[in-house]
C-alpha cells in the first residue's frame, strides 16, 4: 500500500525558513513525477513546485527564487525548502506522486507565517 507522509510544518515569522518533507512507503519517487501543492483557507489548491520524472524542478511564479524542491532517492524522500517566507505562504502543504498508473496524496502539513 502506497502512503505519503509529510512533516516539518510549523509556525515561523516572516522572512524565516522551513523545510517540509514527504516520505513515501510502498513505492519510490524514482521515475515518478512529484508535486508540492498548497491550499490556504478560502482558496483553491495550487501547485507550488514539481519535480519531473527526470528530476527537473519547476516552480510557480509566486515562489520562484524562494522555494527549492529536491529529491533524495536513497531515502525515498522529497523536500520543499522554503526561504524568505511571507504571510501569504500560510497554507496546508501537500505532496503528490504521479505514477504511470495512479496518483497519491499526503495528508498535508500546516505552515503558518506570522507578520
Amino acid at each position: 500500500q502506497v502512503q505519503l507522509v509529510e512533516s516539518g510544518g510549523g509556525l515561523v515569522q516572516a522572512g524565516g525558513s522551513l523545510r517540509v518533507s514527504c516520505v513515501a512507503s510502498g513505492s519510490t519517487f524514482t521515475n515518478n513525477a512529484v508535486g508540492w501543492y498548497r491550499q490556504a483557507p478560502g482558496k483553491a489548491r495550487e501547485l507550488v513546485a514539481s519535480i519531473s520524472r527526470g528530476g527537473m524542478p519547476t516552480y510557480a511564479d509566486a515562489v520562484k527564487g524562494r522555494f527549492t524542491a529536491s529529491r533524495d532517492t536513497a531515502k525515498n524522500t522529497v523536500y520543499l525548502q522554503m526561504n524568505s517566507l511571507k504571510p501569504e505562504d500560510t497554507a496546508v502543504y501537500y505532496c503528490k506522486m504521479d505514477s504511470f498508473s495512479a496518483n497519491y496524496w499526503g495528508r498535508g502539513v500546516q505552515v503558518t507565517v506570522s507578520s
